[in-house]
């Protein structure tokens, strides 16, 4: 049995499927040792709707993954997508007490700057640095032991339903997994494909999944925007089975195996089969039909996403380009369908800076999972949560605490 210790466990609960990933810390390296994906059955657009289902696929994406890395697993750094994802910048300013910078006076102004108004519904995922100001000087990453009278903090606030983060919370429990931490989906996939270069230079991060495409957009090594658009490889999956009058799993086995979103660039006699439904006779197709009904929905995916960009006035932040992953990005033609509505060069993103099963985990379908485990590698925390440990409650008896203290 592998130490507990030195181990971390990403669990991504996705629309089509749920994964877990087993990574080990061995001087600041992470070996990946364990795999386990099972079909996700409870799950729309990226937000649990049945609970027995989602647990009975978390128990096997589990079991399969602690049979691979030899191990137990009890705690796990989950993912939570979905269009009830929303993020916004926010800014906030203190006048620091001593003659230098404390990390006292680095959590002041960040309060600060998250003291926002927030609906009871919504909950605070992530609070997210992006950059610091000391009187005059901007872009400063870590302020503390600098001289100046006045702090300013840029912070990325990242908010969800409460319900769904705490119902993603809850089938984990079941499963007999005590949470350590929700992440933001594209956060997690953005530690695992891109380079450190990319987040410096400005790139849009693409997450296409089955119910979601998330966006992320980085920046200065940080992330300036997030977006979750309720559209994903379902709709493509559809799609096929309506225009082909398919099956939903048949057209499911087509898109993965045949699928293209470029039409016109193969031969007539390329065929393929599509099984009839209603016990109709199967009938065979050109391949460039897939094309002609892909190619439509790949574009309004990209187009939407690339007028949230305009929209939030980031088209002159991704200098590197795009990058696409997730399990539709493999989409034969993806990337130049994407290439002709961004207007900027884009490449498929696998995880990298990991060893172990890297052969396995080459794929940009587990680049979430993979990234939930460089998460967790980086952002350790001895904290792990259950359902009634809720960060809404937390940040109650916070506030109580300050209260007396300022009473006292």
């Amino acid at each position: 049995m592998k130490d507990h210790e030195n181990l971390i466990v990403g669990l991504d609960i996705g629309t089509t499927k749920i994964c877990t990933i087993v990574g080990e810390v061995d001087r600041n390296e992470i070996n990946i040792i364990g795999i386990g994906t099972h079909p996700s059955i409870g799950l729309r657009k990226g937000v649990v709707v049945d609970i027995e289902a989602t647990v009975k696929s978390i128990k096997q994406a589990v079991e399969e993954a602690e049979l691979m890395a030899g191990c137990e697993i009890s705690s796990v750094y989950a993912g939570i997508a979905g269009g009830h994802i929303t993020g916004f910048n926010s800014r906030g300013i203190v006048a620091i007490k001593g003659p230098e910078i404390t990390q006292s006076d680095v959590d002041r102004v960040i309060d600060a700057a998250r003291a926002v108004a927030i609906p009871m519904d919504r909950e605070v995922i992530h609070v997210l640095p992006q950059e610091f100001i000391v009187d005059d000087q901007n872009e400063i990453m870590n302020p503390v032991g600098m001289s100046g009278v006045r702090l300013e903090a840029k912070i990325h606030i990242v908010t969800g339903a409460v319900a769904s983060a705490h119902n993603i919370v809850k089938c984990a429990n079941r499963a007999g997994l005590d949470v350590c931490d929700i992440v933001l989906e594209p956060l997690a996939s953005g530690e695992a494909v891109l380079a450190p270069e990319e987040k410096e230079l400005g790139t849009a991060l693409l997450d296409l999944g089955g119910g979601t495409t998330d966006l992320a957009i980085f920046s200065n090594k940080s992330i300036k925007h997030t977006f979750v658009l309720a559209i994903g490889g379902n709709n493509l999956t559809k799609d096929l089975a309506i225009g082909l009058q398919a099956p939903i799993n048949e057209a499911e086995k087509i898109k993965i195996r045949y699928g293209t979103c470029i039409a016109g660039h193969f031969d007539d006699d390329e065929t393929i089969e599509v099984p009839g439904m209603g016990g109709r006779r199967s009938r065979k197709i050109s391949r460039q039909i897939l094309g002609e009904i892909l190619k439509p929905r790949m574009e309004e995916i990209f187009l939407l996403i690339n007028r949230e960009i305009y929209r939030a006035g980031m088209e002159n932040i991704i200098s590197s380009g795009v990058v696409i992953t997730g399990g539709s990005a493999l989409l034969h033609g993806a990337t130049e369908v994407a290439e002709s509505i961004f207007n900027h060069p884009v490449r498929l993103g696998k995880p990298i800076g990991i060893k172990g099963l890297t052969d396995v985990v080459n794929n940009s379908m587990y680049a979430t999972g993979v990234g939930l485990v460089l998460f967790g590698a980086r952002n350790q925390t001895p904290k792990k949560f259950r359902i009634r440990d809720t960060n809404i409650f937390n940040r109650i008896i916070t506030q109580m605490k300050r209260w007396f203290k300022d009473v006292v």
